[in-house]
């Protein structure tokens, strides 16, 4: 009987949702939307392709919470909003390690970020 676990496809499938995730923390940018771009026209599994949506949708989620807190920062009534800025970084690099854990060892279904905007 074959193994489904490591079927090229399966470990394509690994690769290609690990790599869209891990793409969060290459760079504040452009890479973080670049690599799932490259993965959505390349690949053509569907898990594969919903997680480096989510990768998308999380990295543009995250810019306009940055972008809303600094700016509220900017007007003075920032400081209120301090805890939840550090919800937030400890959110940016916590989710993406949950989305990594889970594309290795969930393989039949693509992670959803919590608290993010679908716009993709």
């Amino acid at each position: 009987m074959k193994s489904t676990t490591h079927s090229p496809d399966i470990q394509k499938r690994k690769l290609l949702s690990t790599l869209c995730h891990v793409s969060t923390f290459s760079s504040w940018l452009i890479v973080p939307l670049i690599i799932p771009i490259i993965v959505i026209c390349i690949s053509e599994d569907e898990i594969t392709i919903e997680n480096a949506k989510e990768a998308i949708n999380f990295h543009i989620s995250f810019a306009i919470y940055y972008a809303f807190l600094i700016l509220s920062f900017i007007l003075i009534i920032g400081f209120v909003l301090l805890p939840i800025l550090v919800l937030v970084i400890i959110a940016d690099y916590v989710l993406p390690i949950i989305a990594i854990v889970n594309c290795v060892t969930r393989l039949n279904k693509p992670y959803r970020y919590p608290f993010i905007f679908r716009l993709v």
